[in-house]
């Protein structure tokens, strides 16, 4: 959820700025920058293109923020000129999603992929084993890149080991290709001690392709062809996706679109997807219909999602999030639809579904704009499920108005659930309606809730609320 797309304050606009941050630490770990101030020193020298690249994702991520400020929809992107790369952080705020929302298992896989870019492969080691005990959907992925991290810390036995139990455990894998390709580098290094020139030199390879974004990326595609093509190292691979995404020539789009419809890794098909949809025309958002009808795996259906949203393309969210049957699906076209402002059919939506759980995704996916408080008023007088009621008075608190705040105390009064009366002292914090928190205090008879109405009190900058304090301090 973001506040752009929620109209909810401060806190989460701090958290969608931690957000942003991260995705750019994430960028300088591909890019191979050191995290340090002192560390950026000494490489400035040889590192001034994939500077540049991280300064492109930091515009981008404080042009996110002034949307957020003003608590507005952001605007979609204006035509780019021929021939102009897209910009290398192209998702929207709001699209990927966050911390809160992942699941355990995605957690700890990205957990597991950053600890490899710092060189922390014992640490990968253990993320990606936790995945692979649970044996889920990515339980082979995961057995995959902990074979790929105990090979970079010298651990070639035990590296071999887990892609003997990869190829036995999942014979139908799409990670067999490249596992077969890791367990001959393996073995073509058995015996020899681990060695900081060959890391050094896929290291160098990634800085080398990263560097064509801001040099040539056509000239390039013919290279980078060749390194999706070949067994390698599939962190090269995914850099090398990532320059040829920046490309808008009809061949590299269309080598993008045949890795998008399968026939590398899992992940590298994820990107191809994302980054097609990042692009935006009609073709291609065509061709991410095709791709999602024609997949059951879910995080190809999620990426073909996020590109919707990327491309604000409303009726293709709207036909997912009506006709889909996955829970988890139908709640990413949701919050895909609150990114791009579709309140009326959010509304609509609302209205015709029976499931709690949906109904509590689509109000938080609603933009918090003066107009729609009228419909949440509505909404909560007549709403019986007491989580639904708690979330429409949350909602109500993020858009300020007296009308709202005095909504807000009425409801507090002829409210007998005290977890509801909780939530509507919270809403009006946010709304900073001192005198009506006041005038709820002096009449709360349950010493809990009184606690909790003085402490509000006590945290809020104004003077009928330090009025009332020192009254009480006074009795």
């Amino acid at each position: 959820r973001t506040p752009m797309s929620t109209g909810r304050g401060l806190p989460d606009q701090m958290r969608n700025l931690e957000e942003n941050m991260r995705r750019v630490q994430d960028q300088m770990r591909l890019l191979g920058l050191p995290q340090t101030a002192a560390g950026l020193a000494t490489s400035l020298a040889g590192s001034q293109q994939q500077l540049q690249a991280v300064e492109f994702q930091l515009r981008a991520a404080q042009e996110a923020l002034r949307a957020y400020a003003y608590q507005q929809p952001q605007p979609p992107s204006p035509p780019r000129p021929p021939g102009a790369a897209p910009s290398p952080f192209p998702a929207p705020p709001g699209v990927f999603p966050s911390a809160a929302r992942m699941s355990d298992e995605e957690r700890l896989y990205r957990s597991g992929k950053l600890h490899l870019e710092e060189r922390e492969f014992e640490r990968a080691v253990e993320s990606f084993q936790r995945i692979a005990e649970k044996k889920t959907s990515r339980a082979d992925a995961a057995l995959y890149w902990k074979a790929y991290s105990q090979n970079k810390a010298g651990r070639r036995t035990e590296a071999l080991a887990t892609l003997e139990e990869l190829t036995r455990a999942y014979p139908n894998s799409r990670w067999l290709d490249d596992a077969r390709a890791l367990e001959l580098e393996v073995k073509q290094s058995s015996g020899r001690p681990v060695s900081p020139e060959s890391e050094a030199d896929e290291d160098l390879k990634v800085l080398a392709v990263s560097g064509m974004i801001h040099t040539d990326p056509e000239r390039g595609i013919p290279v980078l062809e060749g390194i999706l093509q070949k067994s390698g190292s599939p962190r090269l691979k995914e850099r090398a996706l990532f320059v040829l995404a920046q490309s808008h020539s009809p061949k590299a789009r269309e080598r993008m679109l045949q890795m998008a419809r399968g026939g590398v890794n899992p992940d590298l098909q994820v990107k191809a997807v994302e980054y097609l949809g990042y692009q935006s025309t009609p073709e291609l958002r065509q061709a991410l219909s095709e791709i999602y009808g024609s997949t059951s795996d879910t995080q190809i259906k999620r990426a073909v999602l996020r590109g919707y949203t990327a491309g604000r393309d409303k009726e293709r969210l709207l036909q997912v999030a009506r006709s889909e049957q996955a829970q988890d699906l139908k709640r990413e076209a949701i919050r895909g639809l609150g990114h791009v402002g579709a309140d009326a059919e959010l509304w609509q939506m609302y209205q015709a579904e029976s499931s709690p759980e949906v109904k509590l995704e689509i109000l938080r996916s609603m933009p918090g704009r003066k107009e729609n408080s009228d419909k949440l008023l509505d909404l909560v007088k007549t709403e019986k499920d007491p989580k639904l009621r708690r979330e429409l008075i949350d909602q109500l608190g993020y858009t300020r108005s007296q009308k709202n705040a005095e909504a807000l105390v009425a409801l507090y009064n002829a409210e007998s659930d005290a977890n509801v009366r909780r939530t509507v002292v919270h809403a009006l914090q946010r709304q900073e309606h001192a005198r009506g928190l006041v005038e709820l205090a002096r009449s709360e008879s349950d010493p809990k809730l009184k606690r909790a109405l003085v402490e509000t009190l006590s945290k809020m900058k104004s003077k009928e609320a330090t009025d009332y304090l020192l009254e009480l301090l006074n009795k």
